[in-house]
């Protein structure tokens, strides 16, 4: 009986989630506001890349704007705001993950009006934010070479959900002994149609490739 309450209510948290995952998409539609969604392990490089991604895009004339997510205090957020955007601090305590509601409230706080795009940055977990969409337009995950060739095959129901694919810090490669295009190779098995793209956020290899695959 437990274990079929325990489906059940998990069921139930899911579907409430996507619901409100698709209201949060609706309302980002309504003002036009393109939004990505970044997922990676803790020191993958995602504060890092989205520095990179939101410096050039504000040198365009486009409004940036940020929610940050972490189980614990302000560390993103005090980094991303150096970067003249608006950002908002969500501490998720005990979850391992944002889910919707969390982004749902963020949201709230933000001047939607004077946003073109927004970046939502994950808790540093490969597993826990793959059942949880927020209702962004694209979901971006990364990986760094730095974690081994192995990530991706590991981690197949992320990489399958994913539309983007970042494979970080390069240029550490060769020092790791880590082959990129293993990490490649194992992107294209599981989710065929995913663009995968090789970046160095610290030296801004890629950031152009990475734009252009988010069509901006």
């Amino acid at each position: 009986m437990h274990k079929v309450c325990d489906v059940e209510l998990g069921a139930d948290i899911l579907a409430a989630n996507r619901r409100i995952a698709e209201d949060n998409a609706a309302l980002l539609n309504r003002h036009g506001i393109k939004s990505f969604d970044f997922l990676g392990a803790i020191g993958s490089g995602k504060t890092l890349l989205i520095e990179k991604l939101a410096d050039r895009l504000r040198s365009k004339g486009i409004g940036c704007a940020a929610i940050a997510g972490d189980v614990a205090g302000d560390d993103d957020y005090q980094r991303l705001k150096k970067h003249g955007m608006p950002v908002v601090n969500v501490n998720t305590g005990k979850e391992c993950h944002l889910d919707a509601h969390m982004v749902d409230h963020a949201l709230e706080k933000l001047d939607l009006d004077a946003i073109d795009v927004l970046f939502i940055e994950n808790v540093g977990n490969l597993v826990c934010p793959a059942d949880f969409p927020l209702g962004s337009g694209t979901r971006i995950t990364m990986v760094s070479v730095t974690e081994g060739d192995d990530m991706v095959r590991k981690h197949p129901i992320l990489m399958g959900g994913s539309d983007i694919l970042v494979i970080n810090k390069i240029g550490l490669a060769e020092v790791m002994e880590v082959d990129p295009e293993i990490l490649k190779k194992d992107a294209k098995h599981i989710n065929p149609h995913m663009p995968v793209v090789l970046t160095d956020a610290k030296l801004g290899t890629g950031i152009d490739e990475l734009l252009s695959l988010m069509g901006l």
